[in-house]
């Protein structure tokens, strides 16, 4: 085991900067969009920052522990798609009810990663479905983004137009990201218009998580559970796999499986969602500098995430003082390059019939035996794609049988 000392012989201001970088990108949009599900299902103020403060909080210690003991960047948060997928539950279903269902999907995870089985569940299911059913609920935040036009059109304008100005400007959004220079413009808009309320007392205070006790129910395991380790295995997961060996990184697939279960069983009794590795953030930490020293971007990252989840209740008070158009509007911005891919997957290649099912299936919102659309969307999706596009299927079983043996544990996998 190299000596404890190592990270700070590797670690400089490249590494500094893209952790820097990385880890405004997951405290900006995405927690906009945990606090715009929370806040449309009813979820109070402290439920919130327990949430917030488990998704940094232990996800930075499981990000710290990875990135230095695989010696790459391994950022884990949480899966954004799953974040989603609960807005609809909350509808119909007890916030303990959905905590049983994220203890749940974090045990079959960890189940998966200590089999070696997750790379038959990646493939049982054909991407441009799951994609489907993804583009399905991110919708509702696209459609959101417009209205915010309608309720605060000022914040909304000044938001968007950088946002869409940097995003056709690939060389200079390397170094100010659209989204977190949507997210200044948009906070100076609300500070100078005034419409920054905040709460009586005092804003700033320390994290105090809520320990909840979960009820196990058939609707919600079977609403949730399902659709969450998919979103988390294939579209979070395979994402940011992809990304690390594109950038001549071998993530650990097995062991990757395996504490994303972990992970989640440990914030799912603190309110949060699963735990996944992520896409974007693994993109910005293994963008530059030497490969073998980009880990300690990740170990930094895990940091400035441990101190965020601590002060986790400050900085959700902060986000619901604003207007309700600024975190609509942070939210899409976030969404949009998220929602093209799902469509772009969805629809440009195989699996089309099954795919336009699953899609018009998840955006009626409509349970049926009180269990969400999103669930019915796969499964209407699969039995569409099987009546009427059963050659597409053949390949995807070929390949599952040339991989099964190339991703079996290994005891050494590193």
């Amino acid at each position: 085991m190299p000596l404890p000392s190592r990270p700070w012989r590797d670690f400089g201001p490249v590494y500094a900067g893209n952790a820097v970088v990385a880890f405004l990108f997951a405290c900006s949009a995405p927690v906009a969009i945990i606090l715009s599900v929370g806040a449309r299902g009813g979820l109070s103020e402290a439920d919130l920052a327990s949430w917030i403060f488990a998704a940094f909080f232990v996800n930075g210690l499981i990000t710290i522990a990875y990135s230095f003991l695989y010696r790459q960047p391994l950022a884990f948060f949480w899966t954004i798609p799953g974040t989603v997928l609960v807005g609809p539950a909350l509808s119909h279903v007890s916030f303990p009810e959905i905590v049983g269902a994220f203890l749940a999907t974090g045990l079959l995870m960890a189940v998966l990663g200590l089999t070696g089985l997750v790379r038959r569940v990646m493939d049982a299911i054909p991407m441009p479905i799951v994609m489907a059913m993804v583009a399905g609920v991110f919708l509702r935040f696209g459609i959101d983004l417009v209205h915010a036009f309608r309720d605060g059109f000022w914040i909304a304008f000044s938001m968007a137009v950088p946002f869409f100005i940097l995003s056709a400007m690939p060389r200079l959004a390397r170094h100010a990201p659209p989204l977190i220079v949507a997210l200044i413009c948009g906070a100076v808009t609300v500070w100078l218009m005034g419409a920054f309320n905040p709460p009586a007392g005092a804003m700033f205070e320390l994290a105090s998580p809520k320990l909840y006790a979960p009820q196990f129910s058939w609707p919600a395991m079977v609403e949730l559970v399902i659709p969450l380790a998919v979103t988390v295995l294939v579209v979070q997961n395979g994402q940011g796999i992809a990304i690390l060996t594109a950038s001549g990184h071998k993530p650990p697939v097995n062991a990757i499986t395996f504490i994303c279960g972990a992970g989640s069983l440990v914030t799912a009794i603190f309110g949060a969602v699963s735990t996944c590795l992520t896409g974007p953030a693994n993109a910005i930490l293994a963008s530059s500098g030497e490969k073998q020293r980009q880990y300690t971007a990740g170990v930094c990252v895990g940091v400035l995430a441990l101190g965020f989840g601590l002060t986790a209740p400050f900085f959700t008070r902060l986000l619901l003082a604003a207007p309700a158009a600024f975190i609509a509007t942070l939210a899409g911005l976030a969404i949009l390059p998220a929602l093209q891919t799902a469509f772009q997957t969805s629809f440009g290649g195989k699996f089309t019939f099954g795919a336009l099912v699953c899609l018009l299936v998840t955006v009626t919102d409509v349970p049926v035996f009180m269990i969400g659309a999103p669930f019915w969307g796969i499964v209407f999706g699969l039995a569409a794609s099987w009546l009427r596009e059963r050659r597409d299927f053949a390949p995807a079983v070929s390949e599952t049988a040339r991989r099964t043996e190339a991703d079996s544990p290994r005891p050494t996998e590193r």
